[in-house]
């Protein structure tokens, strides 16, 4: 083997594979013309080549390939889906709005309107059905009213004087 041979046969496999620059072109085509060993060393390629693109055309023919992309389909498909938080955060990442974060002031209003809302709904009313009893009692010299509160529970007494009370009746 010469050394145009040598500096040649790196080459031969790019040439062969048509990814040689023009220069490298010429200069491979130009030696192929008077050495035997490099062709026949690109016949054997050739050769090589055909041995195994025949076989690969065949099985490529005889392939169904929507059934393949069927059954990979399936696969993905029966893999563990993800929770309900991971797909609601990919949905939003999807959404031109939520890309936005146009929603950030929205959720926050909505968030204040709520608070306000249920601090006027739940409002504590003071009720006035406070059970409570009062009596009443008159005797000769003195009249008592008594005040009971079941809730608080408080008694109170007035004790009236009979004078008192014919004074301020007139």
């Amino acid at each position: 083997m010469t050394d145009s041979c040598s500096s040649v046969s790196k080459l031969l496999e790019k040439y062969f594979d048509r990814e040689v620059t023009d220069k490298e072109r010429l200069l491979v085509e130009s030696h192929l013309q008077s050495c035997l060993t490099c062709r026949d060393t690109l016949m054997s390629m050739e050769g090589l080549r055909t041995f195994i693109k025949a076989p690969v055309e065949e099985a490529v023919q005889q392939e169904d390939f929507p059934w393949v992309w069927q059954k990979i389909d399936r696969e993905i498909r029966s893999q563990e889906k993800g929770s309900w938080w991971q797909s609601l955060r990919s949905w939003m990442g999807l959404s031109p709005l939520f890309k936005k974060k146009v929603w950030i002031p929205a959720v926050a209003t909505i968030a204040t309107l709520l608070f306000i809302s249920t601090q006027v709904i739940f409002k504590k009313i003071p009720s006035y059905s406070e059970r409570s009893v009062v009596e009443y009692i008159e005797s000769e010299t003195y009249n008592i009213m008594v005040y009971e509160s079941e809730k608080t529970k408080t008694t109170m007494i007035w004790l009236f004087d009979e004078e008192d009370q014919e004074s301020s009746r007139s």
